[in-house]
């Protein structure tokens, strides 16, 4: 009996060690992710980081990178940058965050409910060549709107397509994509807001204002806080509308990028592309950095209620 109690305490260890290696294989299903995340985003940004602080030898120098900061063009671009993606993050954010009310307020699962997030859908991912051309055949030099404003409206400001091809136009053109995407990051945390909570407000004698003042605005302002930084990285990092649309070197950083990789005339300066990169990418790091904590503050709260 002795033995027999051994050698069945003796299995019992390598089912045991079994369970052991088979929570660790586990974990090879997420190889291809990090792999695929340390080929194209790892790699690519130390890549940047690191080519910063050297020359176009390969030679480790500061030259270049103060060069940059102090050069007036690259910061004219890059507050135009800042100026461009602030602008849009809080115009598409109060507007996605309103559209994200009119749906959650819906019928959930309904015919417009559905239509509604599949549009959102297709539309954030729509820019580049296919909005710009869009817009152009609207609003554009001979464009449908032009044309019909040129006969009937003549002094408004749709029988001028100039507009277009400036800062604002560009907005609207950045703010068009980023209008949906707020609907898709924000209606989540509109429709984890309990109705029992308004019940109890209104039972308790609270207004309409008092409710959303004293509950809902506190509970959803880390969550649009988040998504508005979501949507300042995802237009301070956009590239092919603003190039297809306007195509100044000078105009946003972005495109001075571009430039300074590809350049037809003799001016391409790798070491200057990687320092504007590396300051974009300091830009993203604290914008990220900030949408993980109001998440994380989030999540808290989920978990909580």
């Amino acid at each position: 009996m002795t033995q027999l109690q051994y050698k069945r305490a003796g299995s019992a260890n390598g089912r045991t060690g079994s369970r052991y290696w088979r929570s660790k294989t586990a974990y090879l299903g997420v190889l291809p992710f990090l792999a695929f995340a340390g080929v194209f985003l790892l790699f690519p940004t130390w890549n940047v980081v690191s080519g910063a602080f050297r020359d176009n030898y390969g030679e480790l120098s500061t030259t270049i990178l103060k060069s940059v900061f102090n050069d007036p063009i690259a910061r004219h671009a890059f507050g135009n940058s800042l100026e461009l993606s602030a602008k849009t993050a809080v115009v598409g954010a109060i507007l996605g965050g309103l559209f994200a009310w009119a749906i959650a307020t819906g019928k959930p699962g309904g015919v417009f409910y559905k239509v509604a997030v599949a549009l959102s859908s297709v539309l954030a991912q729509f820019g580049g060549v296919m909005l710009v051309f869009a817009f152009l055949a609207t609003f554009g030099f001979n464009g449908l709107v032009l044309t019909f404003a040129t006969k009937f409206l003549p002094t408004t400001f749709l029988a001028d397509a100039s507009w277009l091809y400036s800062m604002n136009g560009l907005a609207v053109l950045y703010t068009f994509f980023q209008i949906p995407l707020m609907v898709l990051v924000f209606l989540p945390t509109l429709e984890n807001l309990k109705p029992q909570w308004r019940e109890a407000s209104d039972a308790l004698g609270g207004k309409s204002f008092e409710y959303w003042l004293r509950v809902g605005i506190p509970i959803l302002t880390p969550s649009f806080a988040g998504a508005a930084l979501l949507l300042f990285v995802n237009s301070f990092s956009a590239y092919a509308t603003a190039n297809v649309l306007i195509n100044l070197a000078d105009y946003l950083t972005p495109l001075q990028i571009a430039t300074a990789l590809t350049s037809e005339t003799g001016g391409s300066n790798p070491a200057e592309a990687k320092v504007l990169s590396f300051y974009m990418v300091i830009v993203v790091v604290i914008a990220m950095t900030m949408y993980a904590l109001l998440r994380r503050k989030v999540s808290n709260w989920e978990q909580r209620r």
